[in-house]
């Protein structure tokens, strides 16, 4: 059987593989996507939906173990580790460990705050050319319960403030005023006027459709199970059948490292597991979404649909769904909110692709001329999307990139 033929593979359907499609058709690139399930079916597509410049400090950050110790063998905390013995979650957690500093916040959090913003203008730009898709920019309100993560708060904004991200902060009864079904317990709160929400999937698949209008080819239930290298290119992808390549777009997610391990390529990337459930036509809508700061729950309208997100558990390539995580989000948002009901519910998990440094990956590797890796973008996916498939377009073509990405490349896990 001879070997189709791509000039630009795209491996992954989610919305960083299909805003890399989107801009490579967009120069004229001859592209083939191929999706190992339907397009925006992994954790593109129950999150949160929130496009937020003022969630710019990584992950990994001072205090942050401290509390992550309290947390992870809790299955009902918002961080949740299952016990087991697995040497690449055990190097995976020391590097994590190592990148709790001062230092990588600050060196981190200027490209953060930056390409979230350019992608926010990117996503502002496809609802003014008429893409289909639900996208409002209302800001966003954090809101605490305690004292102390009020005050952990603050201190936060006063560095994000320094990289241009506008924050309010409010007093107990100021937040109240403005999202009145707040509970009393609520301390204070702060308002980012210049974050954003959409409907993830929406966005996604409409998306995906003008970019087989304009002559891309998307192939679902095609799952990629082999890069074969030769020299310093991939010579073939071994999916459904063959495939000869000019240049390799890995977009797969938290099933990345898998795809480029035989190539000795290291991509340190744990499959975080998220759940989301979405109320449809629910009993109340906040005025703009929230972030439940204490549970770490995201709360979203969703055009008539309600959306509440969270947890971080690290429990492998699995997508079962634990229900003791679904509890703990619908006692988590109790603790801020009236008791949510619906006419229906969906419950959802996706698998979030998360360095330990709290970085996307973005680049070619140094060892392979024809691959572009795009994937490890955590809990900013929706975020960060738009503007990592522009990126992947200029690296494509050979241009100067418009953003200085070099903290994000694949070769700083060879140090």
């Amino acid at each position: 059987m001879a070997a189709n033929r791509a000039e630009v593979l795209v491996i992954g359907g989610g919305i960083v593989g299909v805003c890399a499609a989107y801009f490579l058709a967009q120069r004229g690139a001859k592209v083939v996507l191929l999706e190992r399930d339907e397009i925006c079916s992994g954790a593109s597509y129950g999150n949160a939906g929130l496009v937020v410049p003022s969630h710019s400090i990584p992950l990994p950050a001072p205090g942050v173990v401290a509390k992550g110790l309290r947390w992870l063998l809790n299955p009902e905390s918002p961080f949740y580790i299952r016990p087991r013995l697995d040497l690449t979650l055990l190097s995976w957690l020391w590097r994590f460990r190592r990148s709790c500093t001062e230092e990588h916040v600050r060196t981190s959090l200027p490209s953060l705050c930056t390409l979230q913003q350019v992608s926010l203008a990117l996503f502002a730009q496809f609802a003014a050319e008429g893409l289909p898709f639900v996208w409002q920019r209302k800001g966003t309100m954090t809101v605490y319960n305690t004292e102390q993560g009020f005050e952990d708060g603050v201190r936060e904004v006063e560095l994000l403030r320094q990289h241009g991200i506008a924050a309010e902060v409010l007093t107990g009864e100021q937040v109240r005023e403005r999202e009145p079904l707040l509970r009393e317990t609520v301390v204070g709160g702060v308002y980012f006027p210049g974050d954003a929400h959409l409907d993830p999937a929406a966005f996604v698949h409409a998306l995906a459709n003008r970019t087989r209008e304009m002559g891309a080819l998307i192939l679902t239930q095609t799952e990629v199970k082999v890069l074969e290298g030769r020299g310093r290119r991939v010579e073939r992808v071994l999916a459904d059948g063959e495939w000869q390549v000019d240049l390799v777009v890995l977009a797969a997610g938290a099933w990345s490292p898998q795809l480029v391990r035989p190539l000795g390529i290291p991509l340190p990337i744990q499959p975080a597991k998220g759940y989301s459930i979405t109320f449809c036509h629910p009993n109340f809508l906040p005025s703009l979404p929230l972030m439940l700061n204490e549970v770490r729950v995201a709360v979203t309208p969703l055009d008539g649909r309600l959306r509440l997100g969270g947890t971080l558990e690290l429990a492998g390539l699995y997508l079962s769904i634990n229900q003791r995580r679904i509890h703990a989000i619908r006692q988590g948002v109790a603790k801020y909110l009236p008791s949510v009901s619906g006419s229906k519910e969906v419950v959802w998990c996706g698998l979030r692709p998360c360095t330990p440094d709290g970085l996307p990956v973005l680049g070619r590797p140094h060892r392979l001329d024809n691959l572009i890796i795009a994937t490890g973008h955590g809990t900013l996916g929706v975020s960060l999307g738009p503007i990592t498939g522009k990126l992947v377009a200029q690296m494509a073509a050979g241009e100067p990139l418009d953003h200085d990405v070099r903290l994000w490349s694949p070769d700083r896990f060879l140090r």
